[in-house]
């Protein structure tokens, strides 16, 4: 289940190349827009919405009478929609969270010196394995890799449009994601000796 950043939609190159790749690692995959972007609206909502929107829509999807009934769940999206994924991978019940271009630290506005707190905090608080798939020029800064807390950072060329190293972004997707099936596979065949 993977989501768009703020300005714009699940057509975005990075999100395609991210779906391709999972789809070629035999996963379902679905593309979700937030409700303002369906509702033509160009500005996102408050968090608390957007959290709340996406949270319904993994329900949906999951629950018993959804298509992704009785699958794993592995949520995530670009920037903002990392973002959400992040904080509601818990309510989800995500076993893993893709981010592309996770915002960090959104840069000082022109004219001021003064910068946005870090998102830090919303990475950490994911709970689950994380991949995160930076620009190595991205201006929102760079997240770190901890395996205390099962998170990968991949870095690839380019900035936080992620717009030029499609193959890097589908290699480390993939490989992610098959890792993530065969811990889950792991786990579940100790859970039924």
């Amino acid at each position: 289940m993977l989501g768009h950043g703020a300005g714009g939609g699940v057509d975005a190159p990075d999100i395609l190349t991210a779906a391709r790749a999972a789809s070629d690692a035999g996963w379902a995959v679905a593309l979700v827009e937030q409700p303002y972007r369906v509702a033509g609206r160009r500005s996102p909502v408050p968090a608390p919405r957007l959290d709340a929107a996406w949270t319904e829509v993994a329900a949906a999807l999951s629950g018993r009478d959804g298509p992704l009934h009785d699958l794993p769940l592995v949520t995530g999206g670009r920037s903002s929609g990392a973002r959400v994924a992040c904080r509601t991978a818990t309510a989800t019940d995500a076993i893993g969270v893709l981010c592309l271009a996770f915002p960090l630290r959104p840069p000082a506005r022109a004219g001021s010196d003064r910068r946005a707190p870090s998102r830090q905090p919303e990475l950490d608080g994911a709970a689950v394995p994380v991949l995160v798939v930076q620009g190595s020029g991205d201006r929102f800064g760079m997240p770190r890799s901890s395996t205390k807390l099962g998170r990968t950072v991949v870095r690839v060329e380019g900035d936080h449009g992620l717009k030029r190293d499609h193959a890097r972004i589908a290699r480390a997707v993939e490989r992610w994601l098959r890792g993530l099936r065969a811990a889950a596979s792991d786990v579940g065949s100790a859970g039924g000796e």
